[in-house]
């Protein structure tokens, strides 16, 4: 099979590095410059450092106006972007042919819409008639890249991209697992994001494992309220993109999301806590996006809701954690 990867950082690395020892593989690179390094030393130094990369992973750094061109010659397209850039891409992919997935978890952050999106209701918008979904679950791009175990989710409503995701990457120690719920599939990798600041938090604050334990299921709950409402399947959640991306993303110390809410514990400020991550930490941008749409929707997301006064100063971490240790009694499956 053709592929190409449309994104050079780490998750997108790592999965065009895995897909190479079976198929054709391209990794496209917006930087010119980081395109010409990655085929002089087989290595992303910046994203996956001490990574070697396949002898025939193929490496591209055309200008983006080429990409509808350079997709044309693929049987599977993976967007590996940060969610700000997908809509870009879906545009300049729109009337492609063949099945094209997005590997990027959150939601877009509003602009000039009174909402922030989901990534296949941007697709909605700018490219409706693209066969399209998502490749998401419990995956760090270091672990993948090595090799490790690791479960992931095809997620579309079309076969034929299901098929085509599985085809590429369900073999040696990578499993994918179809899908037809990506609403659900999305919803729990933008969610996830959002606890996993909530969950670094209570550990660097020294809160422990009781806490811990209490936050990631009542944040579940959270995320389920939230996907159902959106038209989500409940049982989507007790799964890989749900279930399993949370307690991975929320106890993983791999986790960049996790790592901002450990930094805020000890008093960085969020500028400080991102910058000093050098990667995009999604639920930084989509957590305000998520309670802003579980708002219009009347969802309560106590949760996600002291994460965003958190990241906008509104609460000390203490205060977030006195917040909503106060909260009045509610039957648990409220």
């Amino acid at each position: 099979m053709k592929i190409i990867v449309l994104g050079a950082g780490a998750w997108g690395t790592a999965l065009a590095a895995n897909a190479a020892a079976r198929h054709e593989v391209t990794l496209w690179a917006r930087d010119a410059g980081q395109g010409r390094a990655l085929e002089r030393e087989r290595e992303n130094r910046r994203y996956l450092p001490g990574v070697a990369l396949p002898a025939n992973l193929a490496f591209s750094a055309e200008p983006d106006e080429n990409i509808g061109r350079l997709a044309s010659a693929s049987e599977l397209v993976l967007i590996a972007t940060p969610m700000a850039g997908l809509r870009q891409m879906l545009v300049q992919l729109r009337d492609h042919g063949g099945p094209v997935a997005w590997l990027c978890k959150g939601f877009e952050a509003p602009a000039d819409v009174p909402q922030g999106l989901l990534g296949h209701e941007v697709k909605a918008q700018v490219a409706p008639g693209l066969n399209a979904g998502v490749l998401s679950g419990p995956s760090f791009a270091q672990e993948v890249a090595r090799g490790q175990p690791t479960a992931l989710v095809a997620a579309s409503g079309e076969a034929q991209v299901r098929d085509a995701l599985v085809a590429a990457f369900h073999a040696g120690n990578l499993r994918v697992y179809a899908n037809d719920d990506l609403a659900g599939v999305e919803v729990g990798g933008a969610v996830k994001n959002v606890l996993a600041i909530a969950a670094g938090l209570c550990d660097g604050l020294n809160l422990g494992l009781n806490a811990r334990a209490a936050l990631i299921t009542r944040g579940l709950a959270e995320m389920t309220r939230l996907g159902v409402a959106l038209g989500a399947r409940q049982d989507t959640f007790m799964g890989l993109a749900g279930l399993g991306d949370l307690v991975l993303t929320a106890t993983g110390d791999l986790s960049r999301n996790r790592q901002v809410g450990l930094l805020l514990a000890q008093g960085r400020s969020l500028q400080q806590a991102v910058e000093s991550l050098g990667h995009v930490a999604e639920g930084v941008y989509c957590a305000r996006a998520v309670v802003r749409r579980a708002q219009r929707l009347g969802i309560d997301m106590p949760i996600a809701r002291a994460v965003v006064a958190l990241l906008d100063g509104e609460l000390q971490p203490a205060q977030a954690v006195a917040e909503l240790m106060g909260r009045g009694p509610v039957a648990e499956a409220a």
